[in-house]
């Protein structure tokens, strides 16, 4: 148990922030196609993120939670290297959640103000997202190429929230808000799959030990699936999005699996390359993890808590699924 309590903990955080990332992905992503459309379709499109952006953001706070609780070594290193990111990230996250509410209660004279506060609070918490995103592969590095590859997936990471934005709507949406949405899609998806790209081409470079895992034998061909899955589903979402009978069909879904297993892939290949360790170069699970006794107390906790969210998150998601509707302001 002692060895294993480490490796659940590790995999519940990755499970959450994997989680985060495609739930509160389509979030932002919408925040930031919001200055692309109409006061009316403004409307529905925060509505099609309305029930559900609170519960998005559970993940994320779990998995912080669990880095906290069950590596706390590491999440001192981890927040400390961070820290400007990370509040610059938190300051989007509540200019976001404030531009959400108060768009609703001002009036229409005001109403344009907190939708650009919205996008710029969604472009922000992405791109800080993006940063932390690069900088934790690299190790936490200091050097110039860690800080390029930190831009570079600064830069990747809003690509692909517009893209995961654009297809929720494509679930979510209707008449001209749904053909805006596909149109969206199709300018989104080669900028993310050459951004994705050149993070796959760079991700040896700034990393010795992870080229090492992905250049050697028989650990190549372990990870060959990874990158041909993604081919497959990339091609698969660029044909789909060609076929607007199938999306007006209600099959829009598909392509925002696609990107969901896109996500999933990339989370697996970036397990596989950094484990055992939490932070690259620095500290394993192994030496990081909290005494034996305290993930005992903590994993009853996590046994409790996770299917509670994972049900609730269900139930939201069952609740208000189908077409988003209009807002009302009366």
């Amino acid at each position: 148990m002692e060895f294993w309590l480490p490796i659940i903990f590790v995999s519940v955080m990755g499970i959450a922030l994997l989680a985060y990332v495609i739930l509160d992905g389509y979030d932002l992503g919408i925040g930031m196609l919001l200055p692309l459309a109409n006061e009316k379709e403004k409307d529905s499109m925060i509505a099609a993120i309305g029930p559900f952006w609170d519960a998005n953001e559970t993940w994320i706070v779990l998995g912080i939670g669990v880095l906290l609780i069950a590596f706390p070594q590491a999440h001192g290193i981890v927040l400390t290297s961070l820290y400007i990111p990370v509040t610059i990230m938190l300051f989007g996250l509540i200019l976001r959640g404030v531009a959400f509410d108060f768009r609703v209660k001002a009036g229409d004279n005001k109403r344009k103000l907190w939708n650009q506060l919205f996008f710029v609070g969604s472009l922000t918490a992405s791109v800080a997202q993006g940063w932390m995103l690069g900088d934790y592969i690299t190790g936490l590095g200091d050097g110039l190429i860690n800080t390029l590859f930190a831009l570079l997936i600064a830069i990747t990471l809003p690509a692909l929230y517009v893209m995961l934005g654009a297809s929720w709507l494509l679930i979510k949406s209707s008449d001209e808000l749904l053909n805006k949405a596909v149109r969206w899609a199709r300018v989104a998806l080669l900028p993310m799959g050459i951004a994705l790209l050149l993070v796959s081409i760079a991700t040896p470079i700034v990393s010795t030990e992870i080229a090492e895992k992905w250049f050697t034998l028989p650990n190549a061909i372990g990870l060959l699936p990874i990158p041909l899955t993604c081919g497959f589903c990339f091609l698969g979402i660029g044909w789909m999005l060609g076929r607007n009978d199938l999306i007006h069909d209600g099959h829009g879904w598909v392509v925002f699996a696609g990107l969901a297993i896109i996500c999933l892939m990339a989370a697996l290949g970036l397990a596989y390359s950094i484990y055992p360790w939490i932070i690259l170069g620095q500290l394993t699970i192994f030496e990081s993890a909290s005494a034996t006794a305290s993930l005992e107390f903590a994993l009853v906790g996590v046994l409790l808590t996770v299917p509670m969210i994972v049900a609730y998150t269900l139930f939201v998601y069952w609740i208000f699924r189908g077409k988003a509707q209009g807002l009302s302001y009366e």
